[in-house]
């Protein structure tokens, strides 16, 4: 057995999604949604696992052979340089997807930014981080889709709400939920003195169709807007951006991103559902508790990370104590080191707390 077979396991993987199908074969699982679900989300896990090890082995088969070649007297080293660096990065995917164990880990996720107190300079670094996250799912070859987008008067925004498509997109960005903080050297004060910039960032797995998530019309404030524009033809001219508020949670979400009010409705209605599945998730789970709390206040105390560009450079996760001075980088989208530390962080509390319930 080889070292991929030993990491992947793929016959016993097969064996799993082959025992899955008799079960979702059966007529009565249609009568317990849940369990559907369940085996429907795992199933999927199983495939792209065993996809990534499939086109490992073909890469690692390829590598085999242009070794010979290499032996034999062929010119074939950027070959395989270009080979082995894709194998590499492949290698690295695999083994972060060890870390994702939740069953949401695997949805496309929906990413919600807010500045705090301190109008244009806030609004400004909410806008820094909606372009950061913009870029790293470019990088990663996620889809993304800005569902609603306040611009504020001056500069930055208000708000922003992106929907994120790709494998495990709600896996990797889950974590980067809480206040950011940024300190630099402010360009929209004439004397030049260093501002403290804070935005809040949270991420929702999207919900499934197939899930449940009750939701009583009674219970919802539906408001229609005109939805803002930046001038000239594209303006929307018709009140067809929707707010809900779901009145016992207090949640409130909006979307203007069609010209359809029937679409920004449904649009609106997914983003409230993916919300409400969280909100219960999150009350079932102490852990969740200080998240909660965070969303009150986008200030000095809450905050995971700090971005110092001034007087010096400096990117610091105050969870995982990961830090970097390429600050050009991070912000341009490479949040891999950040990201890969707090999935080992989330895994290794995930531990303690159920070895204490034990």
């Amino acid at each position: 057995m080889t070292k991929l077979e030993v990491f992947f396991d793929p016959e016993a993987k097969e064996k799993e999604i082959a025992s899955i199908n008799q079960e979702l074969n059966q007529p009565e699982i249609w009568k317990n949604s849940s369990k559907y679900q369940f085996l429907q989300q795992t199933k999927k896990r199983l495939e792209k696992d065993l996809s990534s090890y499939y086109r490992l082995q073909e890469k690692k088969e390829e590598l085999e052979v242009l070794a010979e070649l290499a032996h034999e007297g062929e010119n074939v080293e950027e070959e395989i340089q270009k080979t082995l660096t894709t194998f590499e990065k492949e290698i690295e995917e695999a083994e972060l997807r060890t870390l994702f164990f939740e069953a949401d880990d695997a949805r496309n996720a929906i990413l919600t930014i807010h500045p705090g107190a301190g109008g244009t300079e806030s609004q400004d670094w909410a806008q820094i981080l909606l372009r950061m996250y913009l870029r790293y799912a470019e990088r990663k070859g996620f889809k993304t889709e800005i569902l609603d987008l306040l611009v504020g008067e001056e500069a930055g925004i208000k708000s922003a709400t992106i929907r994120i498509e790709g494998d495990y997109a709600y896996g990797y960005l889950h974590q980067e939920s809480g206040v950011h903080r940024l300190v630099r050297i402010s360009p929209f004060d004439a004397n030049k003195r260093r501002h403290t910039s804070f935005a809040a960032v949270f991420v929702y797995p999207e919900v499934e169709e197939d899930i449940e998530i009750e939701i009583n019309p009674e219970d919802l404030k539906i408001e229609t807007f005109r939805a803002s524009g930046h001038g000239g033809q594209h303006v929307n001219v018709t009140d067809s951006a929707v707010r809900i508020t779901h009145l016992p949670t207090g949640i409130v979400v909006q979307c203007q991103n069609e010209r359809s009010q029937h679409k920004n409705k449904a649009m609106a209605m997914k983003i409230l559902r993916a919300r409400l599945y969280e909100y219960e998730k999150k009350k079932q789970l102490e852990k969740w508790e200080k998240i909660e709390a965070s969303k009150t206040e986008i200030a000095w105390g809450n905050q995971i990370r700090s971005y110092v560009l001034h007087p010096y450079k400096l990117i610091k996760d105050l969870r995982t104590k990961v830090e970097t001075s390429d600050v050009d980088s991070v912000l341009d989208g490479d949040l891999d080191e950040f990201i890969k530390a707090s999935l080992i962080w989330r895994k290794k509390n995930m531990s303690q707390i159920t070895n204490k319930n034990k």
